[in-house]
């Protein structure tokens, strides 16, 4: 799978799972992607709704980025390497579209063929937020790499975590990647970018406000789903 271990599925939520979400059911094919500032708590409910999904039934596709395949790990090593504070925005810019070129074609496009829900780790809009508004590059030059590295593979559905700086710093504590570490301007604009994002195409995402606990985070972003999805695939 694209990210390293997996939740556990106590009793409590497996049953929840089996009474009360067979909405989730009609995910099947589909591709969500998880997204929010470093430190959001994003990567948590992508396990805790991985597991939900597979104790429905569904067959779940768990890819991350960057990375998610052999080739996409070994520049996911080169762009969070601390080391590498010369790199350019541009050359962050096309890294990452390379990875995710190689996940779109060996991981997501064989998925979606069986049937299966894709959830992602992170996916274009990490770009747009990173290198697009705190990094600087203009969306229209994001977008057109985007084309090129996903071709027509483009999430139904992005959920949004949404965190300020101050807690997500006191969640990420000292062991910082070379992103993470770049500064509390800098992801003030990550935070901004993506909150714009879910204004001009709130039928695609949802924000979600992850400053409260783990269990009340998943709450809201299961009601809000099941109302995502009932009004676009009911």
């Amino acid at each position: 799978m694209g990210t390293e271990g997996v939740a556990v599925m106590t009793p409590a939520r497996a049953g929840a799972a089996r009474e009360e979400l067979s909405w989730v059911n009609r995910l099947a094919g589909r591709f969500v992607v998880f997204e929010g500032p470093d430190g959001s708590g994003k990567t948590t409910q992508y396990r805790r709704f991985a597991d939900l999904a597979r104790a429905r039934g569904l067959t779940v596709c768990e890819v991350r980025e960057p990375g998610g395949t052999a080739i996409s790990e070994r520049i996911r090593d080169v762009l969070l390497d601390v080391n590498h504070d010369e790199m350019s925005v541009r050359c962050e810019t096309l890294l990452y579209m390379a990875s995710r070129a190689q996940l779109v074609a060996e991981r997501i496009v064989p998925a979606l063929r069986k049937n299966e829900l894709v959830l992602a780790d992170r996916f274009v809009s990490s770009t747009l937020a990173y290198q697009g508004a705190a990094g600087g590059m203009s969306e229209t030059e994001i977008m057109h790499v985007a084309e090129v590295a996903c071709g027509d593979v483009w999430p139904d559905l992005v959920v949004i975590f949404d965190v300020d700086e101050q807690t997500a710093a006191h969640r990420m504590g000292l062991l910082l990647d070379r992103m993470e570490a770049k500064g509390a301007a800098f992801h003030q604009r990550v935070r901004a970018g993506y909150k714009a994002q879910a204004e001009r195409e709130p039928g695609r995402h949802l924000l979600i406000d992850a400053r409260p606990g783990e269990d009340a985070v998943e709450r809201e972003f299961l009601r809000e789903l099941e109302g995502w999805v009932g009004e676009r695939l009911g």
